[in-house]
């Protein structure tokens, strides 16, 4: 084929829902229509495509210069301005992961967080917000009335939920752990992860976890989070056969270094199946191990 003929015929396929779809031929009516042949753009469903969310458009530009613009349309579409420039909404990324921007509200003034709250959902129809504080929740909740607080893992969740699938184990060392897990267990959940949580088994009562090992063995990737001296996750790695997320966290008495202390003796570990995220981090071991619970599938469009 011609470098000309190319450039006559441009199809863009984007794993995209209804809403970004429509959102999407919105934004390319409104902005490169006069560059297309007769002014028009041709939508090709196929039977439209609604199975797996795709929407197809075939543009037939006038030349070169019509296909890039086109495609500049679609990269401004991706990304959502927030009133006052305080942030830039990734809408492609539902597209590339599977699953919209999450907002991370520390740091951010409760009506920022609202806003990019709003902004994300003109694209997609699911939300997460972490460490939200009282203070966000209310103000997201004000802008997104269905939106829920979970108050212990400072998060707010909005949409539907997944089908859970698979099973990812959440433990902890002790009480005080429960809040980095529960951060873990509702973003785990929102990627369509399974969970089955076990708490308060810390190794000063060894036999408390190991009581639970069959439970933990029968999981796809299990997510430990434990302070003080860390040793919880290398016991669990000894006791199952699968992935092990290891979270330290703060919490604890002596030489505890900010949860330096159970990092370091984390990415020690002697067992070979465990692995490490950052202290406190919740989020992003129930995002790694929602991956792995996942496998290689994709998900659908109806997940995310």
């Amino acid at each position: 084929m011609s470098a000309d003929a190319r450039h006559r015929q441009l199809v863009a396929t984007l794993a995209l829902r209804g809403r970004q779809a429509n959102g999407l031929r919105d934004a390319l009516r409104s902005e490169v229509a006069g560059w297309l042949h007769d002014g028009r753009i041709y939508r090709h469903y196929d039977a439209m495509h609604e199975g797996n969310g795709t929407l197809e458009l075939a543009c037939v530009p006038t030349g070169p210069a019509a296909g890039r613009t086109v495609l500049a349309a679609l990269r401004r579409f991706a990304v959502g301005a927030v009133d006052g420039g305080v942030a830039r909404v990734d809408h492609d990324r539902a597209r590339r992961t599977g699953w919209p921007e999450v907002i991370l509200c520390d740091g951010k003034a409760p009506a920022d967080a609202a806003a990019i709250a709003r902004e994300i959902l003109k694209r997609s129809d699911r939300l997460l917000a972490t460490r939200a504080t009282p203070d966000h929740a209310a103000a997201i909740r004000a802008a997104v009335p269905q939106a829920t607080w979970h108050e212990r893992a400072r998060c707010v969740t909005a949409g539907p939920s997944p089908v859970p699938e698979g099973h990812v184990a959440i433990v902890t060392a002790g009480t005080a752990d429960v809040p980095v897990a529960e951060e873990a267990r509702v973003t785990a959940e929102f990627m369509g992860a399974r969970v089955d949580a076990c708490y308060d088994v810390g190794v000063a009562g060894v036999h408390r976890v190991l009581a639970e090992a069959d439970r933990l063995a029968a999981a796809r990737v299990v997510i430990v989070c434990a302070g003080m001296e860390g040793a919880l996750p290398s016991v669990v790695g000894g006791l199952v056969g699968v992935p092990v997320v290891a979270v330290p966290t703060l919490g604890g008495y002596g030489a505890t270094f900010g949860g330096l202390a159970a990092l370091l003796a984390m990415v020690n570990s002697c067992a070979a199946n465990v692995c490490c995220v950052g202290i406190d981090d919740g989020f992003g071991a129930g995002h790694i191990a929602a991956l792995i619970n996942r496998g290689d599938r994709r998900p659908a469009a109806g997940d995310r």
